[in-house]
């Protein structure tokens, strides 16, 4: 795919990532995008925290399933779709920074199934510790199997 094809479906897949209910409700951003791989980020708030004061192991889990998914979707055509078909996540740090970032990447990719890898990192005081580690595997779908978006307006 060149620049210029990239960039025009780069900005179909922020379009769709705006639209996304839950993304806007965590504050997560779409940091980075490029052929491959997605960054995705969510900023300390206390509605994100368990009760130690550490992000929720499911904002984790959330960052990991869609940063795949984006990052699957940057190797695909605007004709096709996708969903998390499984990931294997590994938490192995306490996310207790003031920022969560998610870098994924296409590991494999695949007309059926696109195998992408995660990190999860916190920052803290500029510098970042990893927190987690994900392997996910992506359905990728015909775009015209999945439901039309609807709006409340």
């Amino acid at each position: 795919m060149d620049a210029i094809s990239f960039e025009s479906r780069a900005d179909e897949i922020r379009k769709h990532v705006s639209l996304q209910g839950f993304m806007n409700l965590l504050g997560a951003e779409l940091d980075e995008l490029t052929p491959g791989s997605s960054t995705l980020s969510v900023s300390r708030r206390s509605d994100l925290l368990q009760q130690n004061g550490l992000f929720h192991g499911g904002v984790t889990a959330f960052l990991i399933d869609n940063g795949t998914t984006i990052a699957a979707a940057t190797v695909l055509n605007s004709q096709q779709g996708v969903l998390t078909a499984e990931y294997k996540l590994n938490l192995f740090s306490p996310a207790d920074g003031d920022q969560l970032i998610c870098r994924s990447r296409v590991v494999k990719p695949g007309s059926r199934l696109v195998i992408v890898a995660a990190d999860v990192f916190t920052k803290k005081d500029g510098r970042e510790k990893q927190t987690a580690v994900a392997l996910a595997t992506i359905a990728v779908l015909d775009q015209s199997s999945l439901p039309l978006l609807r709006h409340a307006g």
